[in-house]
């Protein structure tokens, strides 16, 4: 395995890796007006969240510890017209250059995994305004509901053995205790099922980003060769269009 950097394929993240449903931005509009609110976007990768926060009318910052990413985040931004509403930049989200009591919302998507949570948390609470909203989402394939992620994650693991996240269910309930514990009552938990549909070029391109195949799990080489042996096994056993459920779990938390 070599050092996971998201930035290797940050292409693919942009063009290929589905961002969170449309149910996910209208539950989070009820619970918080996003015109004119503040946001801040940990982990943002490509800018998935904070360009659709920011097309809601939010004024956002994404950060990500990834140079690749945020330079992929910022081209997305020009090119959707948002970049007078959303902004990047290089950071850690343990370290925030943030002022104190800034932003109305923080938004961690599918990262919380990488976080030091404490720290993570400690920050959270203090950029966040009294009575922002802190959430912690995840959007996941569901191996057990699909066949093509199963077989793919089986091919993931012929190429890397000690992958560790094959069949994850997508549901991270003691993330719930561990966001109350910091002292983030607890707003609303919800979880609910969404239909992707994927050519064979654009599940490549997903798989891609896994962090047990290119963003780390494999050397560049062994990408290739992945990517070709996915190939095959698309062609032989999955016929196009590829319909793979996904997963959305989210937490929503208050600061006090």
């Amino acid at each position: 395995m070599t050092s996971i950097d998201f930035g290797r394929h940050s292409g693919d993240y942009t063009e290929h890796r589905p961002g969170f449903p449309p149910p996910f931005y209208r539950r989070l509009g009820g619970l918080l007006p996003l015109e004119g609110a503040r946001a801040l976007d940990l982990a943002t990768g490509p800018g998935v969240i904070a360009l659709e926060l920011a097309a809601c009318g939010a004024e956002v910052l994404g950060v990500d510890i990834a140079p690749g990413q945020v330079e992929a985040a910022v081209e997305a931004a020009t090119a959707r017209g948002l970049a007078d509403r959303a902004h990047f930049a290089v950071g850690c989200a343990e370290r925030l250059e943030a002022t104190d009591s800034s932003f109305d919302l923080v938004t961690a998507g599918q990262c919380w995994h990488w976080f030091d949570a404490p720290a993570v948390l400690a920050e959270a609470r203090r950029v966040l305004r009294p009575g922002g909203l802190l959430v912690v989402a995840d959007y996941s394939y569901l191996a057990s509901r699909s066949d093509v992620a199963r077989d793919t994650e089986r091919l993931v693991l012929d190429f890397h053995p000690g992958w560790s996240k094959a069949g994850e269910s997508g549901m991270y309930p003691e993330r719930i205790d561990e966001l109350v514990a910091a002292g983030f009552p607890l707003v609303e938990q919800f979880c609910l099922h969404h239909e992707e549909e994927f050519s064979h070029a654009r599940w490549r391109g997903r798989i891609r980003t896994c962090n047990g195949v290119g963003s780390g799990g494999l050397p560049a080489g062994e990408v290739e060769r992945f990517d070709a042996a996915l190939q095959e096994l698309l062609a032989r056993e999955h016929p196009e269009p590829l319909r793979v459920m996904h997963r959305l779990w989210c937490i929503v938390a208050r600061r006090p």
